[in-house]
């Protein structure tokens, strides 16, 4: 009782207050536009010029030594021609040293492929980034489309390279890659190409025929072909997973990254034993033609991500609902029903879990396009409501601790996202008990346990180097978390 209790109050006390970091954002809607990464004060750190505006956030990426002065900007920008235009258009990715120099950039757009929306960075420096394939009436209908909604006559498939910057010659080499071409269902007949079958007993596939495809009122009026309007890319190390989210469709994907790009290709191999087709998909089942309106959550959300580890609700899905009612918006959390050996239940003849998210934020807030959402270190949530270019950050009850107005009514932020103080610090840190690099009320929830019992002891926990953890270490622990807030 006592544990509870004393994890309760730390909690109360440390999540009623804004997470300490830097917040890295870019506003757009210009030509020209600048990154800045802001103090949680509203003094900027750095910032990066750019020539184009952006296609989504920015991300800084650790660099060959420690520190924040040794990152790399990775930015997802738009090109002035693209081949393809919808909402989120990109076409270039831009690498940027901490001083503002251009180290790297490389562009997608041609006849057949053109960037859109995220990238997401690995951990060994190459890059995730999602592209539209375009193709044309006789492979569509061959696949086993029946009619598309605008008058390209053109269907836009989902496509994500895996791409390695060559930072000596400039090129950009082509690691690894997934289409959704490849896992299809379609139930008209054995004479199509993509794969025949009953669609509910297939939720690994992509029923061809789902949905509207595309329409002839885009941006400026112009017709496009984009089926699913993927619009968030998003990586677990741990699992080697990575996961989607499609706008036009309601719905998140999780797929296997552990695959080649031989197997991506097909429905078996990899980690998990099935290749490229879904291992998770939660949103709107009746795609897949299970459940019913009930079980339909998702409306044209954006920006899934998995919550980091060590962080409260590490391991579930984050995300933004952009019209979880008419007027207005919502932060989504859920648990995924996730096995033991990364593969996720599901029921026969029933939708995938869960059914309904574990945690929401509603607040009277609304973004017509992009908008974002993160969990933070202390277990606040950072919210970007794009088309208002207005970051905020809430506590888990709801209340609002920071918050940020960029001054431009013209502008729109896609996502803003905050890195720690010590985020690129690879040295040990005194009052790291759980060794994740960060210093926050999980190190003393970790030293409570320890004094209880119920975590193993280590000698990290003894700060004041007594030869005794005790409730005198949890003092001088919250003073070092206290501290760190600048």
């Amino acid at each position: 009782m006592f544990n509870y209790l004393l994890i309760f109050v730390v909690s109360i006390l440390f999540a009623q207050e804004p997470s300490p970091g830097y917040t890295l954002y870019t506003p757009g809607g210009g030509g020209s536009a600048t990154t800045y990464l802001k103090d949680i004060d509203g003094s900027i750190y750095n910032s990066w010029s750019h020539s184009t505006g952006p296609a989504s956030l920015p991300y800084l990426v650790p660099g060959e030594e420690p520190g924040f002065e040794n990152t790399l900007l990775y930015y997802p920008c738009q090109v002035s021609n693209p081949t393809m235009q919808n909402g989120g258009v990109g076409g270039r990715v831009e690498i940027y040293n901490w001083e503002g120099s251009l180290l790297w950039q490389y562009d997608l757009s041609n006849n057949d492929y053109q960037h859109h929306h995220d990238i997401e960075p690995l951990p060994n420096g190459n890059f995730l980034i999602l592209a539209w394939e375009r193709t044309y009436s006789s492979e569509w209908s061959a696949l086993g489309r029946t009619s598309v909604n605008n008058s390209l006559n053109q269907m836009w498939f989902t496509i994500i390279f895996e791409i390695e910057p060559d930072f000596n010659t400039g090129d950009a080499n082509i690691i690894w890659e997934w289409s959704i071409k490849d896992h299809l269902i379609q139930d008209r007949g054995p004479e199509y190409d993509a794969f025949y079958g009953q669609i509910s007993e297939h939720p690994e596939l992509m029923d061809i025929n789902c949905g509207n495809v595309g329409s002839n009122g885009g941006p400026g009026g112009q017709a496009h072909g984009d089926w699913m309007h993927i619009n968030a890319v998003h990586y677990n190390e741990h699992l080697d997973q990575i996961v989607l989210s499609s706008r036009h469709r309601d719905e998140l994907y999780i797929i296997d990254h552990s695959t080649t790009t031989e197997e991506a290709a097909s429905h078996s191999g990899g980690l998990y034993g099935m290749g490229g087709d879904f291992l998770y998909r939660w949103g709107n089942p009746q795609n897949y033609d299970r459940g019913n309106s009930n079980n339909h959550i998702l409306a044209d959300q954006h920006s899934v991500n998995w919550i980091p580890e060590g962080y409260p609700g590490a391991g579930n899905l984050i995300l933004f609902n952009n019209f979880h009612t008419n007027n207005s918006a919502a932060v989504l959390e859920i648990i995924t029903p996730i096995n033991n050996d990364g593969t996720y239940f599901i029921e026969d003849d029933e939708p995938f879990g869960p059914d309904s998210y574990t945690w929401i934020y509603t607040g009277g807030f609304n973004s017509m396009a992009q908008g974002g959402s993160f969990r933070l270190a202390n277990g606040n949530t950072l919210i970007t409501e794009a088309t208002e270019s207005y970051i905020f950050e809430v506590t888990p009850s709801g209340e609002k601790v920071w918050d940020y107005d960029y001054p431009s009514n013209m502008a729109m932020i896609a996502r803003a996202e905050r890195y720690t103080y010590d985020q690129f610090d690879s040295t040990s840190l005194s009052g790291d008990i759980n060794n994740d690099s960060i210093i926050n009320i999980l190190d003393i929830i970790t030293c409570i346990n320890i004094i209880l019992g119920t975590s193993e002891p280590t000698g990290s926990a003894d700060l004041n180097n007594d030869g005794i953890v005790n409730i005198l270490d949890v003092v001088t622990l919250v003073n070092v978390v206290l501290g760190d807030r600048h």
